[in-house]
């Protein structure tokens, strides 16, 4: 399935949804091409767990942890865009938090994603709509996509 998301504030609204069913050790997958909207995406999550500050890019950090009580749930922003191996990600210890993961290009880690991942993909750029496909594993069974739950 798909959805259109016409705007920043529709993709801010599914990210707010998305926020509300984030559960601690939850991984969600964001790919996607440069200027699709992943990190909007991610920044609005970040907001919608209640973080009030500003919500840099990990891009050069590689990651950005939110720790409660400053968020409901703690939650490590993550963008593996300058890996040049799968191997680099060890060092990471992506997989060793309670954290729920939101990992920009997962693509980076070959086969290492947790088959429990949320994945999603936004496709688009500039002013044009964007567009959000998924692969919902059972571990998202009733909680995504949430916007179309009843």
């Amino acid at each position: 399935m798909a959805l259109q998301l016409d705007n920043e504030g529709a993709m801010a609204a599914l990210a707010a949804a998305l926020a509300e069913v984030l559960r601690p050790g939850d991984t969600v997958a964001l790919s996607g091409n440069l200027g699709a909207g992943k990190s909007t995406f991610a920044r609005a999550l970040i907001r919608a767990l209640g973080w009030m500050g500003e919500v840099p890019s990990p891009t050069f950090t590689l990651v950005q942890a939110y720790e409660t009580p400053d968020v409901r749930v703690a939650v490590w922003h993550v963008d593996l865009y300058r890996l040049t191996s799968p191997d680099e990600a060890d060092a990471l210890g992506l997989f060793e938090t309670d954290a729920a993961l939101v990992i920009e290009w997962p693509e980076r880690l070959a086969g290492r994603l947790p088959a429990d991942a949320l994945r999603l993909s936004i496709s688009g750029s500039g002013d044009a709509p964007r567009h959000l496909t998924w692969d919902a594993p059972a571990a998202w069974e009733g909680r995504w996509p949430p916007l179309l739950q009843s």
